[in-house]
C-alpha cells in the first residue's frame, strides 16, 4: 500500500474547529495521492465507552491536495467539494468536533483512504459500513493526529 503523507494546520485544535467554538471541520492537506477518491475517517481511541469513536466520515471526494475547511453538515455535499457523508458515532451527520470532557485531553487521528473508486454506499451510513464498502479497493493510506484540552 502506498503512504499518503496527511498534514492539519494545527497541533493541538483551535476552537474554531471545536465544540467551544464553530464546529466547522478543518482543511486537510494530502500529499502523494494517485488515487480515483478519497475517504476521510476521524477517529478518537480515547472515550471510555469504545475503542474507536469517530466524529466524522466522509467519502467519495475527488482526488485533490487539500481538503478545504467548512465542509456543510449535509449528507451530500456539492459546495465546496463534492463527497457523501455518513453519520458519526454521535449519530450526527457530518462532523463533529473535539470536546472531551473539562480537564481531558483526547487525541484526535485523521485517517486518509485513497481508493481505487467511487463508493457506492449510501449518505448516512455508518463508520461499519465505509469499512465494508472500502474493504478492496484502499491503495493509499496516511494519517495525521492533533489534540485537544478542554
Amino acid at each position: 500500500m502506498e503512504k499518503l503523507t496527511v498534514k492539519l494546520d494545527f497541533l493541538e485544535f483551535p476552537p474554531t474547529h471545536t465544540c467551544d467554538g464553530a464546529d466547522s471541520s478543518p482543511g486537510i492537506r494530502i500529499t502523494g495521492l494517485s488515487a480515483s477518491s478519497l475517504a476521510v475517517m476521524v477517529v478518537n481511541p480515547f472515550v471510555p465507552s469504545c475503542c474507536s469513536f469517530a466524529p466524522w466520515i466522509i467519502w467519495n471526494i475527488e482526488p485533490m491536495e487539500e481538503i478545504p475547511p467548512g465542509i456543510p453538515k449535509m449528507r451530500i455535499v456539492e459546495s465546496p467539494i463534492s463527497a457523501v457523508q455518513g453519520r458519526n458515532d454521535l449519530g450526527k451527520i457530518g462532523y463533529s468536533g473535539p470536546c472531551p470532557p473539562p480537564g481531558a485531553t483526547h487525541r484526535y487521528s485523521f485517517k486518509i483512504y485513497g481508493l481505487d473508486s467511487m463508493l457506492d454506499l449510501k449518505p448516512g451510513s455508518s463508520k461499519a459500513d465505509l469499512v465494508g464498502a472500502m474493504r478492496g479497493h484502499v491503495l493509499q493510506f496516511g494519517d495525521t493526529v492533533a489534540m485537544y484540552t478542554r
